[in-house]
């Protein structure tokens, strides 16, 4: 579908968020500084927001609101039901986030994100900066004291995350192949505590090129994943079983439709859907 805009040489579309209670579809356009949002009732595309502060991943808590990670902020945001917007989390021990990317916010309302570099690593996805924790890292923060606490810091460049549908699992896609000549697993599965926190870290999926990025799981927890130019399908147990295949790099996915059956992805350039046989599991 046509976005809007003068900007369409320099599009690089992401974080689709669906709303059901509206039925429309949020997502960002990272070096234009804007939200999208898609009317799925009459195919309307608008403007939703700008500036956005270099929006990046998006999802919808459990009561209805959008969450969203900021790279030229440097953290992630709530907007809520009046339109005003809540900082969630913008340090860590002190020091300011890098350019957190991608969200989750599990049952119990805790919101947990990835904090890559790359909205500091150059002016094109936010604002050059140096790194003011050193790492990058996967956060949790508590919903009752909003504490942020790093809870997985063993991997390069942790980018797209979701929970498995019971939340016993934690998928974590890493980025990390271009960087510093090291690569981990691109997709790594985590056990989730009796605790809440994620141990037992283990490959659960790898691609020689084109690696993985952001995703959603189905009721039955099957993994649909951008992988290069395509959506990839992976059973619980890590094999590959489909692919759908796109005209450009996808960066992203997410379920909508008022039966969730509706595969949204974001293209660099483009919003693109599919009606499956599937849906997908309830996280909003």
């Amino acid at each position: 579908m046509e976005i809007p805009g003068q900007f369409s040489a320099e599009i690089n579309t992401e974080g689709p968020a669906y709303f059901g209670g509206g039925r429309y579809l949020v997502w960002s356009d990272i070096p234009n500084n804007r939200m999208l949002r898609f009317d799925e009732t009459d195919g309307r595309v608008s403007v939703f927001r700008q500036p956005s502060g270099n929006s990046n991943g998006n999802t919808v808590d459990r009561q209805g609101r959008l969450v969203t990670c900021e790279h030229s902020g440097r953290r992630v945001s709530r907007t809520e039901h009046d339109g005003t917007i809540t900082v969630v989390a913008d340090r860590y021990d002190g020091k300011r986030l890098n350019s957190p990317n991608d969200v989750v916010v599990k049952s119990d309302g805790s919101v947990w994100f990835t904090d890559p570099s790359y909205g500091i690593d150059s002016d094109y996805e936010g604002d050059k900066a140096q790194s003011e924790i050193g790492a990058c890292y996967v956060y949790r923060v508590d919903p009752v004291s909003g504490i942020v606490a790093a809870v997985i810091t063993s991997m390069i460049r942790p980018n797209g995350l979701a929970f498995s549908p019971d939340e016993r699992l934690l998928y974590v896609a890493d980025t990390s192949g271009p960087h510093q000549g090291k690569k981990l697993a691109d997709m790594l599965v985590f056990d989730i505590s009796d605790e809440g926190l994620p141990t037992n870290g283990r490959r659960f999926a790898d691609r020689a090129a084109g690696g993985f990025d952001g995703f959603r799981l189905d009721t039955e927890g099957r993994v649909w994943t951008s992988a290069g130019r395509s959506v990839e399908c992976y059973l619980p147990d890590g094999n590959l079983i489909g692919r759908i295949a796109l005209p450009e790099t996808v960066s992203n996915c997410c379920f909508g439709g008022p039966k969730r059956n509706v595969l949204y992805m974001t293209g660099t350039t483009s919003l693109y859907s599919i009606r499956l046989m599937v849906n997908g599991a309830k996280t909003y």
